[in-house]
């Protein structure tokens, strides 16, 4: 797959859409508490600037539902991107009223114009036509940088690059970054490979489970979703999270393992509570214990001494998703020690997106690590072996 890349086409002087992932976490005040998505973007957008484009950024926050809301605004963004460009960033009033690609037909070179947050236009979720065609009006060259949202068919991603010739369109560097990478990792990766598979549910990664197997020497299970795994085992699970309708699915996935001869981890030990809340009175027990009106919301301290000494040998490792309910101290230890071990390990270690790039920023490993992703479901469906929608418009065809 040849990905067109913003640095083999002509941009010089032309007006750019670039449309970026500024999907940042904010307190309840407004104020960006990680800027690492905005700060992700500042190579593509900085290019464009030295190349005498002007840059019409665009990108969603948050799920707003019905049209303009107050606390889903970019100007947060706006503001921060002043900051980290010093330079004036023109604020837009909505996506592509007549005021806004007025605005959009004025800049002149260097300029930048961020679009309100793109969600705020029913059509975004649809990829609706119309929409996409207004979106493509403003500019001469379509930039796709959000990596986190390219396995989305959304008229900013997908629709809009219909508008463009393969001379007008292409990656931007992030974006053909993380294609690279995951790619690399799938398809060459230094062994042992160990994959590391934690969060909620088993529906969401089921896909990429199936396709990891094969590819992996090791796989280790944690958060929610080894729950399911331990009750096709028969273990008792108490209250803790499971989708009986995968069970089925779980003992296959492991049968599969066991005729590859892929060494397959689940916890030994939980930390079970009686009630989903920080509050609740928590003990340790092996997962043999679970009282049958508990559920297990981190994984204990054996498990997460196994799972570090599974690693020690990795040459390459990849981890999407928490060991555990991290955002609550109590549930916090499994993901924390899983998070200092790859940290230290001498492998290549990816992080796929979402909570667990929240979680190495927590744990202050972040910087350890060999790459983190700014997109969970999109490097899902990556590893899932999936062209994304956003990305296929990208491709040269040979």
């Amino acid at each position: 797959m040849k990905l067109q890349e913003i640095k083999n086409i002509n941009i010089s002087g032309k007006r750019v859409f670039i449309r970026c992932d500024f999907n940042v976490p904010m307190d309840e005040y407004n104020n960006i508490t990680d800027d690492r998505r905005i700060r992700s973007a500042l190579n593509t957008i900085r290019y464009c600037i030295d190349n005498d484009c002007s840059i019409i950024l665009a990108s969603h926050f948050g799920r707003p539902k019905n049209g303009f809301e107050e606390k889903f605004s970019l100007k947060p963004v706006a503001k921060r991107l002043h900051t980290l460009l010093k330079q004036e960033i023109k604020m837009a009033p909505s996506i592509v009223c007549d005021q806004t690609i007025a605005m959009a037909k004025e800049l002149k070179a260097g300029e930048i114009l961020l679009l309100e947050n793109m969600r705020f236009e029913a059509g975004e979720t649809k990829n609706d036509e119309e929409l996409s065609a207004k979106l493509a009006s403003m500019a001469d060259i379509y930039i796709n940088d959000a990596f986190g949202v390219s396995h989305r068919a959304h008229a900013s991603v997908e629709g809009i690059s219909k508008h463009f010739d393969i001379e007008h369109k292409a990656a931007g560097f992030l974006l053909a970054k993380e294609i690279k990478f995951f790619h690399h990792i799938v398809h060459n990766p230094k062994r042992p490979f160990v994959s590391i598979v934690g969060g909620s549910k088993v529906s969401g990664k089921l896909e990429a489970l199936y396709n990891l197997v094969p590819k992996v020497d090791k796989v280790v299970i944690g958060g929610g979703m080894a729950f399911t795994f331990l009750k096709a085992l028969g273990h008792e699970i108490g209250n803790s999270l499971v989708e009986d309708d995968l069970i089925p699915e779980a003992l296959k996935i492991m049968e599969e393992a066991k005729n590859l001869g892929v060494k397959f981890y689940l916890p030994v030990d939980v930390v079970a509570a009686e009630a989903f809340d920080k509050e609740a009175i928590a003990k340790l027990v092996p997962v043999q214990e679970i009282p049958k009106d508990w559920m297990g919301l981190d994984i204990g301290p054996a498990s997460a001494l196994l799972f570090s000494e599974v690693l020690e040998d990795a040459n390459t490792i990849l981890w999407n998703g928490p060991m555990g309910v991290y955002e609550m101290d109590k549930f916090a230890k499994g993901s924390t020690k899983i998070s200092h071990a790859v940290a230290s390990s001498y492998a290549t270690t990816v992080v796929g997106g979402g909570d667990t790039a929240d979680l190495v920023r927590i744990t202050g490993d972040e910087d350890e690590m060999t790459f983190i992703s700014t997109g969970g479901g999109a490097s899902l469906e990556l590893i899932e072996g999936k062209v994304l929608p956003g990305v296929k418009a990208l491709v040269i065809e040979e």
